[in-house]
Parts: C-alpha cells; sequence; structure tokens
C-alpha cells in the first residue's frame, strides 16, 4: 500500500514539474525574426561580409573586363563574355547594399545602430554608381540583342560607362582599404553559406556568357 502511494506521488511530482516547464517555455519570449534574418542575411555583419566578398570578386572582374578596352576590337569576344559574367555577380552586390540600406531606412534596430554609410558616399556617390552600372549593363545587353546598326544603344552604353567609371573610382577608393581585413577576416557564422552565393553569381554568371554567344557572333564578324 505505500508503495502505491510513493508511486502516485511520484507521477504526481513528474507531472507537476512538466507543468511548471512548459509554462515556463511558452512564458519565454521567441526571437523568430532575429532568428530569421541570422539564417537569410547573417546579420548586420554577415550582410557586411557579403557584400565586401562580392565586391573582391568584382574587382578582378573588373579590372579584366578594363583591361579588354586597350585593344578592344581583337579581344572583342573577351570584352562581351566577361561583360555578360558580370551580370549576376554585380546583381548580387546590388542587392546586399540594397537590403542595407532598406533594413536600415525601414528602421531595424540593429541596422540602425550599424549606421548609415557615410553622408558624401550615400547622396553624391551611390545614386550615380547605381544608376549608371544599371545603365551600363542595360545597354551592353541591348547591343547584342540589335547588333552592330544599334547607334543609339552604342551611344547610351559609352555615355552610361563615362559616368560610371568616375563614379565607380569614387566609390572604390571610399572603400578599397577597408576590403581585404572584411574578406580576410570573415570567420562569422554561416561564411560558408556567404561564398557559396558568391560561387552560385559566378556559375550564373558563366552560364549566362556561354549561353549569350550567338548573339555576339554579328559584333565579333564586323570588328
Amino acid at each position: 500500500m505505500r508503495r502505491r502511494r510513493s508511486h502516485r506521488r511520484f507521477i504526481f511530482v513528474c507531472c507537476t514539474l512538466r507543468m511548471e516547464a512548459g509554462e515556463d517555455v511558452a512564458r519565454r519570449p521567441v526571437h523568430v525574426r532575429p532568428l530569421r534574418r541570422r539564417v537569410f542575411a547573417g546579420g548586420v555583419e554577415g550582410n557586411r561580409r557579403l557584400t565586401a566578398t562580392t565586391a573582391a570578386v568584382l574587382l578582378v572582374l573588373l579590372a579584366a573586363e578594363g583591361a579588354t578596352l586597350l585593344a578592344l576590337r581583337p579581344l572583342l569576344s573577351v570584352h562581351i563574355f566577361l561583360g555578360m559574367l558580370l551580370i549576376p555577380p554585380v546583381a548580387l552586390k546590388l542587392a546586399s547594399t540594397g537590403y542595407r540600406v532598406a533594413r536600415y531606412y525601414v528602421r531595424d534596430a540593429a541596422y540602425r545602430l550599424a549606421g548609415p554609410p557615410r553622408l558624401v558616399m550615400r547622396v553624391l556617390v551611390a545614386p550615380f554608381v547605381v544608376a549608371s552600372t544599371l545603365g551600363l549593363f542595360a545597354s551592353g545587353v541591348a547591343l547584342l540583342v540589335v547588333g552592330p546598326r544599334g547607334g543609339v544603344v552604342l551611344g547610351l552604353h559609352k555615355a552610361s560607362f563615362v559616368v560610371w567609371l568616375f563614379a565607380m573610382s569614387a566609390h572604390v577608393l571610399g572603400y578599397v582599404l577597408r576590403l581585404p581585413a572584411s574578406v580576410r577576416a570573415d570567420t562569422e557564422p554561416a561564411v560558408g553559406l556567404r561564398r557559396g552565393v558568391v560561387a552560385c553569381a559566378l556559375v550564373a554568371g558563366l552560364t549566362l556568357a556561354l549561353a549569350t554567344q550567338p548573339l555576339a557572333r554579328p559584333w565579333l564578324h564586323s570588328a
């Protein structure tokens, strides 16, 4: 009889502890949104490092693309190939920086605490970088579509390049000194995911460049 009573008391105590533990868990705030941001965006620091890694890759590709301008006619096929390859990484860079700006202006606490870019870069440089980049690559794609007869489009492409060159030079000078440390010291969580995203952008660019090679043939024959 005593054993039965002890067993019942034991079960009662266990049930009581479980109920109290359940109530304690229910009282705890579940931070769903911060967790989602860490998974998908890596937070402020993850976003900054993704932007830096993408920028480092773009510097190499843009330098190679710029080198083709020194002998454009013989290197026209390389120029077109690299131009198409650059589109996905450029889109990734615009997306990562655009995400940070958007989170700041919707008053996200973490991004507000990190602060905005410097006023000169934000007001005088960034708008020209974004507009000229979009104009440069959009006109470049349009040139492949319309062919060598697209004189107006070619003029827009050249004008976009002039604006882009000055705006991008100012942009690079403003951030290039911070770039090596940001890329080299990336040991934050999801570093593999960030590098995977950049690698996927490069694969997408390579696929796009290969797929659009037939459109480049009229240009190569007219060069």
